[in-house]
């Protein structure tokens, strides 16, 4: 079960992964924690078109089912309304009956009903900063750590309501933006004499005090890029298909970096890091 904040995070972080255990006949499961009601128009081609901005809840919608076909994976939505992402200094507040505004035990509680009814062995998601701090992927945090648990707790959770209890075994962090995967990119495409669209990242990286993750779980899964940049195209007002997404050659990708990364966040099995299966232990 992959725990995601908007139609087209499923897309982005983890969806290679996704894609090479659907094709061992693993059972994949994306649960969308909100609709991306609040979510910018990111693909310039489409910016300034009417229908879209008033009806882009269903847009992300069909989007979403677009790319859960490619993925071939199954989509469930926890039904929280986008947060958006604020801006300025200071932040404006929040807006009432957001998803980062609901009471985090009982948001969770609509995750555990997933979890009991879906029975993961595995459940990914964000970690404490959410990948980055949009105030849905933090909540998106929140809630899947208290589900992981409570999905166990019948005191908490009770069965009459929310389904037979289940214990998941392992639980993972997305960290497929890290630091060693960029700067090998960067430099590869710097040493084949090619425009690296990560000099900006890395300097703002070195600017900041972003802490670096620690990467317990390589997934090569490099024949699987293609349908992950598939699926991401298919979400078209946040992606530009020209786009910095795009601009290392599939290639290089496979020869550079061909997995995708996660951090082991809670294991209830025996298992040796480093890993290259999610299912390490488990299997």
């Amino acid at each position: 079960m992959a725990v995601h904040a908007h139609p087209d995070d499923e897309s982005s972080k983890g969806a290679a992964t996704m894609a090479k255990y659907v094709s061992e006949g693993v059972d994949v499961l994306v649960v969308t924690c909100t609709g991306g009601e609040r979510g910018s128009i990111l693909n310039p081609k489409l910016q300034g078109d009417k229908y879209i901005e008033e009806h882009i809840h269903e847009v992300r919608k069909k989007e979403m089912d677009e790319a859960r076909e490619i993925l071939g994976v199954g989509q469930e939505w926890l039904g929280f309304v986008d947060s958006g992402l604020p801006e300025g200094d200071p932040l404006p507040p929040l807006p009432d009956g957001c998803f980062a505004l609901e009471d985090v035990d009982k948001a969770a509680g609509e995750l555990v009903r997933k979890i009991r009814a879906f029975r993961p062995q595995v459940i990914t998601t964000y970690d404490e900063n959410g990948g980055y701090p949009h105030p849905d992927h933090i909540m998106t945090h929140k809630i899947s750590m208290v589900a992981f648990e409570g999905a166990a707790d019948t005191e908490r959770y009770p069965e009459a309501e929310y389904g037979p209890a289940y214990q998941p075994q392992k639980l993972y962090y997305n960290q497929g933006f890290n630091r060693p995967r960029t700067e090998a990119l960067h430099n590869a495409l710097l040493e084949r004499g090619l425009e690296s669209p990560y000099g900006e990242w890395l300097k703002r990286w070195d600017e900041s005090d972003h802490k670096n993750r620690t990467l317990t779980t390589h997934v090569p899964c490099a024949e699987f890029f293609e349908i992950r940049d598939k699926a991401l195209i298919a979400h078209a007002t946040q992606i530009d298909p020209d786009g910095g997404w795009f601009r290392v050659p599939m290639e290089i990708q496979k020869e550079v970096w061909p997995t995708e990364e996660y951090e082991l966040a809670k294991s209830l099995v025996d298992t040796s890091l480093p890993e290259d299966d999610l299912f390490a232990g488990i299997r």
